[in-house]
C-alpha cells in the first residue's frame, strides 16, 4: 500500500464516519433513538485515531511542511474535511511516490524517520503496535467521555 492509497483510505473513511455519527445525533435529536451514538461515536473515534496516526506517518514520509502536517491533523476535527484535504494534496504532488524508507530506499535521518523505517521494514510488528496503540487510546478516551458534554 503505497503513502496515497493509505492516506486516501483513512481520509474516506473518516468522511464516512463522521456521516454516522451526524446520523446517528440527529436521531437522537428527533426524538427516533438514542442507541446510535455510543455506536457511531466510538467507531468515529476509533477511524479519527487512525486516520490522525496515518496522516503523520504520511506526513514524516512525504516530508510536507508542518502547516501542511497540521492542517491535515486539523481536517479531522471538521466534518466531511478530509477528503477534500486529501484531493487536493494529491493535486499538489504531495501523495505521490512510495515509502522512501522501505527497506532499500533511503537512509532515515532523526528519530522519527527511523521509527518509521523500522515500521516499513517490520510491517506485521508494526500493524500489532500501532492497533494496541490505537486501541489503547480508544479505551482511555472512551472512559474519559464523549469531547462535548451532554445537555
Amino acid at each position: 500500500m503505497s503513502p496515497r492509497q493509505l492516506f486516501r483510505l483513512f481520509a474516506f473513511a473518516e468522511v464516512v464516519t463522521w456521516a454516522g455519527l451526524i446520523t446517528a445525533l440527529v436521531l437522537r435529536g428527533a426524538g427516533v433513538t438514542a442507541a446510535a451514538v455510543p455506536v457511531a461515536g466510538g467507531i468515529h473515534g476509533f477511524v479519527f485515531l487512525c486516520y490522525c496516526v496515518s496522516t503523520v506517518f504520511v506526513w514524516v514520509n512525504q516530508r510536507w511542511s508542518a502547516g501542511r502536517g497540521i492542517l491535515g491533523l486539523a481536517c479531522a476535527v471538521i466534518p466531511f474535511a478530509t477528503v477534500p484535504f486529501e484531493l487536493m494534496t494529491d493535486r499538489r504532488g504531495l501523495l505521490a511516490g512510495p515509502w522512501r524508507l522501505a527497506p532499500g530506499g533511503e537512509t532515515p535521518r532523526g528519530f522519527v524517520e527511523h521509527v518509521q523505517a523500522w515500521i516499513l521494514r517490520n510491517p506485521w510488528w508494526s500493524v500489532a503496535i500501532l492497533v494496541a496503540l490505537v486501541t489503547v487510546a480508544f479505551v482511555v478516551l472512551l472512559q474519559l467521555g464523549p469531547p462535548v458534554p451532554r445537555g
